[in-house]
């Protein structure tokens, strides 16, 4: 039996299809990643704009022609931030429907948490402990506060990469006044989550993929000569090697990051703003591990979907 999974992000529409045994086992068919950056040029002004508006089309167009060819038993689509949050997102679903017959749904904050949650406790292997999960999206990040049975806390956040990137057009490089200007934003809209860690306090933090993916790949190249990703699910950071590329990434200029080996085009611009949020989570909860888990919202989608067949 077959399931297909859209992830329709702010920045990335993802696609998975898999194959699925009767005791639940699945295996990867088709799995496929085109960034759309649906927030381009209009996100704070809760609109897509018309290029990017397009842009997503013509990517679900050439997805929709991949899942007929495939046949799938079941096919989930879920809109998040970008979607959520635009007033013209309905009427983009709606053209969606009209030009591929695909269903979108748009998902709440709190529903993509615990997507992400799923998502990666499928990968990760989660303790009796609790750890912090952060999902840094183009229009919002989410954080969990969960253990490998449950989770204790969740909060979606109107801060994704793009969204920040908008809102303050940092210079480049960007300058220490606008890391200190961002990083007090920041400390005030995360203060629910300042609470919460009170109640439920951690040391470690799993970054689910996305940016954190690139953080793990440029430190492989830097440091290691190799993509540390290969074959892996999951992966452990080397706290004085993440500290050290976020130093270099404060220093460097847009022209410069196009060089630097396991940066994706897509995440030159948004990298900086990433790492600034990173690095405050990690400072001003005095973190002590970070993990990347490969698998977020589109593996947790599918695993819920598997426990409905």
């Amino acid at each position: 039996m077959k399931i297909a999974v859209l992830d329709l992000g702010t920045n990335t529409f993802h696609l998975l299809i898999v194959n699925v045994n009767r005791d639940g086992s699945f295996k990867k068919i088709f799995k496929s990643k085109i960034a759309v950056k649906l927030g381009e040029g209009a996100i704070n002004r809760n609109m897509i704009a018309e290029i990017p508006f397009n842009r997503g089309l013509e990517a679900l167009k050439h997805y929709s022609e991949i899942i007929s060819k495939y046949r799938p038993h079941t096919t989930v689509a879920y809109a998040t931030s970008g979607i959520r949050s635009a007033m013209n997102g309905k009427k983009f679903i709606a053209k969606v429907r009209k030009e591929t017959g695909l269903k979108i749904r748009v998902i709440s904050g709190d529903k993509e948490a615990e997507l992400i949650y799923y998502g990666v406790r499928e990968s990760f292997r989660m303790s009796e402990e609790k750890q912090l999960i952060m999902d840094i999206g183009g229009g919002s990040t989410e954080f969990i506060i969960a253990n490998s049975k449950k989770i204790f806390w969740k909060k979606s956040f109107d801060i994704g990469a793009s969204r920040l990137l908008e809102h303050f057009n940092p210079s480049d490089p960007v300058k220490p006044s606008e890391i200190k200007k961002l990083e007090r934003y920041l400390t005030r809209e995360l203060e629910p989550l300042t609470n919460a860690l009170k109640k439920y306090p951690v040391t470690s933090l799993i970054g689910s993929s996305g940016s954190f993916d690139t953080f793990a790949e440029m430190i492989g190249w830097k440091y290691h000569r190799k993509d540390v990703l290969k074959n892996v699910e999951t992966y452990q950071f080397n706290m004085k090697e993440y500290f050290s590329l976020y130093r270099i990434l404060l220093k460097s200029t847009a022209a410069e990051r196009t060089k630097m080996k396991g940066l994706i085009k897509m995440r030159i611009d948004m990298i900086v703003l990433a790492g600034i949020c990173t690095s405050l989570v990690l400072r001003k909860f005095k973190l002590k591990e970070m993990f990347v888990s490969k698998s977020a919202l589109k593996e947790g989608a599918l695993w819920e979907a598997i426990q409905k067949l």
